[in-house]
């Protein structure tokens, strides 16, 4: 249990009642996680009410699930959503447009940068998204085909990966490793293949360029990109899209690729004449230290010093977005979609005559979208890289070089450890208690909270030298505790 935390009577009732009324992600519904009472958070700081007024400071090393990127309780965010709340909050967007949408589709497509990609289709959610994007790939390939029938076709996605918890984007994670791998019988079989190598730091990150102490990362795609392209050719009637995380793969391992990879299946995907979807939702927004993650390959690219005639053009057919998307402040994602997929869709000998047939209540919620036009243009403004930068050095000094050169931990208590952007991994040998992790990081004023094998933190990009430092030392510091706990049992 968690260290006994004195509340007031109220708080009391609210957590007794939400024991016995209220389901949380992940948790057992019997016997759940201890929760704790919220009473507000500012910056990268989530306080906990206490009792007689007073509060529990936690430094938050998760960003509410990677989507806080600015903090809480930000000044400019709060303005935007105060301000268009004022106008309307909601309006329905069949038969209507507003200037949030509009505003916020124009930066999308400028953070994106890319010629090919210049259509929006706003959702609810990160996993609504992926939704969205399947039946567009979907829709797209009956479209083109001569037979208007969907009926055998599947998508060719890797192994361990993590797309969302409704059911099309189950059936692209992992149905075996998975938390999903109960549905595995009920979802449709899609086409899976290994994950290419995790390596713990890219070229492309700044520490490849600049600290003599990381180690030099070579790859030999060769074998890994003759296991996908026979992929392709035997599924090749069957396959209607590829669908990955592109470079990092999140919940499913927090495992890192080499910009290399998702170069050649760029290249697979155009020589197969197969649509490739990127969910960008966990990476996008500047997290791996490029605005997308996508982004890696060009900048790989251009340090192998390739012309810029002979790189490979490395962009999604359809993008997924969310989480960051509104600064974290509200639910709203997008799938950002390639002219030539839209002239697939649009096409009036479509089986819908170019209709997209889905539409979300709150597609484009106003409210949503003015607080995503502030979050975007403070993205705009740049001051990203040099945080991001920032939190990506100190993880390296704090986290990789102590952890990776204590002999005793490493290959014994540590399997491996990972850096890019203002993301740092810390993978286990044995499966984690939940519980006792939690109570040790809520005991030093840190909210972290890992799963499986994994001990991880994505920070809020405005975190200061001062917290990200505590956050690094409670990691050290409960490692330390964990080996001498397991030792014991």
């Amino acid at each position: 249990m968690l260290q006994r935390l004195t509340y007031s009577e109220t708080i009391e009732e609210i957590l007794d009642f939400d024991k016995k009324h209220i389901w949380h992600p992940y948790t057992s519904l019997s016997n759940p996680l201890p929760v704790l009472p919220v009473k507000r958070a500012n910056k990268s700081t989530i306080y906990v009410d206490l009792d007689e007024g007073k509060e529990l400071a936690l430094i938050d090393g998760m960003s509410s699930w990677w989507s806080v990127i600015h903090g809480y309780n930000n000044e400019e965010l709060n303005s935007a959503i105060t301000h268009q709340i004022g106008k309307m909050s909601h309006v329905m967007f069949g038969g209507f447009t507003h200037q949030p949408a509009v505003d916020l589709t124009r930066k999308l497509l400028e953070l994106i940068d890319h010629e090919k990609l210049i259509h929006c289709f706003f959702a609810d959610s990160g996993s609504v998204a992926v939704e969205v994007a399947m039946k567009m790939a979907l829709q797209y390939t009956a479209s083109i085909s001569s037979v208007a029938d969907t009926t055998g076709y599947k998508f060719l996605t890797v192994r361990n990966g993590y797309h969302g918890d409704t059911i099309g984007a189950m059936s692209v994670c992992d149905p075996i490793n998975s938390m999903h791998s109960i549905y595995r019988n009920y979802l449709t079989n899609n086409i899976f293949i290994d994950s290419p190598p995790t390596i713990p730091i890219l070229p492309t990150s700044q520490l490849s360029q600049q600290d003599n102490a990381v180690p030099t990362i070579t790859v030999d795609t060769t074998s890994y990109m003759l296991m996908f392209e026979s992929y392709l050719r035997k599924y090749d009637k069957e396959i209607v899209a590829v669908i990955l995380e592109p470079i990092v793969q999140g919940a499913g391992g927090m495992k890192f690729w080499h910009p290399q990879y998702l170069i050649d299946i760029r290249k697979l995907c155009t020589e197969y004449g197969k649509l490739l979807i990127l969910d960008e939702i966990a990476t996008g927004f500047g997290r791996t230290g490029q605005i997308f993650a996508f982004k890696h390959c060009k900048v790989y690219q251009e340090q192998l010093g390739i012309p810029l005639k002979k790189q490979i053009d490395v962009y999604p057919d359809l993008m997924c977005v969310g989480k960051a998307l509104t600064g974290g402040y509200m639910t709203l994602s997008a799938v950002v979609v390639s002219n030539e997929v839209e002239k697939g869709l649009s096409s009036s000998k479509s089986p819908t005559n170019g209709t997209f047939m889905h539409g979300p209540t709150f597609m484009a919620n106003p409210l949503a979208c003015s607080v995503a036009n502030m979050s975007l243009e403070i993205i705009l403004r740049n001051e990203w890289q040099c945080q991001v930068r920032n939190i990506e050095k100190q993880l390296f000094d704090e986290l990789f070089i102590p952890i990776t050169t204590n002999k005793h931990w490493m290959g014994k208590t540590v399997k491996r450890v990972a850096i890019l952007g203002a993301i740092g991994v810390i993978e286990l040998y044995v499966s984690i208690d939940q519980e006792w992790f939690q109570q040790k990081f809520i005991n030093m004023g840190v909210n972290i909270r890992p799963f499986g094998k994994l001990v991880y933190i994505m920070p809020p990009y405005i975190i200061t030298p001062i917290e990200l430092t505590t956050l690094t030392m409670a990691i050290i510091n409960v490692l330390s505790m964990w080996e001498e706990h397991v030792s014991q049992k």
